[in-house]
């Protein structure tokens, strides 16, 4: 399985296509389309899923189309980091599975929206250890997360991330640190003004005041099946530790600190699977294990016990779909 998708041709794109299909078929037969989860903090969400209140369907076919572009994107950035070899698609395999392990995530909600500028951040903060200059792109950065927090506004805690990501890359100058937040708050400065003109600025401030207000986190969306698919997955990552010799990774610097980077990732995503809400929507954590489970498999020298793990993950995902179809 996994030595199948380290190529990069024709077949491997129509696997992985009917994957996703596979992935979201359920959810255009229960007719998984919730609204729920607009808030004055989303605008950018809002606006789109507005464009499909007139036809609930068009919302998922949306919603699934922008996971396919994702999961491509998410696979070219992997291999222009050298994250992955050149011909590879593990990346982009790993990625759809990680972001539709459960019914929860087939669906328009807030964080796929995110992840586009999520995607874009991490590209570009990767992008930096190697750019003597690195100023437009701490901006684009900040810029990046900003629009991020527009779809899902707790993605805001990244920017504690970003000043983490310029540490390991030894970016220590106070300026270089403060330029992500210059990107960060212009949107936002735009977004304000216009409530401004609009005469509703109150209006605007008192809902991301009331967000803070309210704001708690909690062990309430967990379930014995999210916490059992996490664990798994956490349990497996952590096997290279163990078991370097069966491992052939790549020893630049440059990959090495990405993958530095990745894991502090991971440490924020696990803390925002307790924000409210259902935990498998909070997919930062996905995402950077996506990153990592991708480095990993692509530079394994034996591919077994890898190849069962990599199975085990694709039918638990494929039964958290189906199941309840029949149940």
């Amino acid at each position: 399985m996994i030595k199948f998708f380290r190529n990069s041709y024709l077949v491997q794109y129509v696997t992985i296509a009917l994957l996703l299909i596979a992935l979201w078929i359920p959810s255009f037969i229960t007719g998984n389309v919730d609204t729920a989860w607009r808030s004055p903090v989303t605008p950018l969400y809002n606006i789109v899923a507005n464009l499909f209140d007139f036809w609930p369907p068009a919302m998922l076919i949306f919603a699934m189309v922008l996971m396919g572009f994702e999961t491509l994107f998410f696979n070219s950035i992997l291999v222009s980091n050298q994250v992955i070899g050149r011909v590879n698609t593990l990346g982009a395999v790993t990625f759809l599975l990680m972001m539709n392990l459960v019914p929860a995530q087939t669906t328009f909600y807030p964080f796929l929206l995110s992840s586009v500028f999520l995607l874009m951040l991490v590209h570009t903060m990767f992008a930096i250890y190697q750019t003597p200059r690195p100023e437009l792109y701490l901006f684009n950065g900040g810029l990046f997360l900003s629009l991020a927090t527009m779809c899902w506004f707790p993605t805001l805690l990244l920017a504690l991330w970003c000043v983490v990501a310029l540490s390991i890359v030894h970016k220590s100058v106070i300026r270089l640190h403060l330029i992500p937040f210059i990107g960060l708050f212009f949107p936002y400065f735009v977004y304000f003004f216009i409530h401004f003109l609009k005469g509703d600025l109150l209006t605007v401030w008192q809902a991301y005041a009331d967000f803070f207000n309210g704001f708690h986190l909690t062990i309430q969306g967990f379930s014995w099946l999210k916490v059992g698919l996490m664990a798994f997955m956490l349990l497996t990552l952590f096997i290279p530790m163990v078991m370097p010799q069966i491992y052939s990774l790549e020893k630049t610097i440059a990959v090495r600190t990405k993958i530095a980077m990745s894991y502090n990732l991971m440490l924020g995503g696990i803390l925002m699977l307790f924000f409210e809400g259902d935990p498998m929507q909070s997919g930062v954590l996905f995402l950077a294990l996506s990153i990592l489970f991708s480095y990993y498999m692509a530079w394994l020298e034996r591919l077994k016990w890898a190849n069962i793990t990599f199975v085990v993950l694709m039918l638990l995902a494929l039964a958290t779909h189906y199941v309840p179809l029949f149940v």
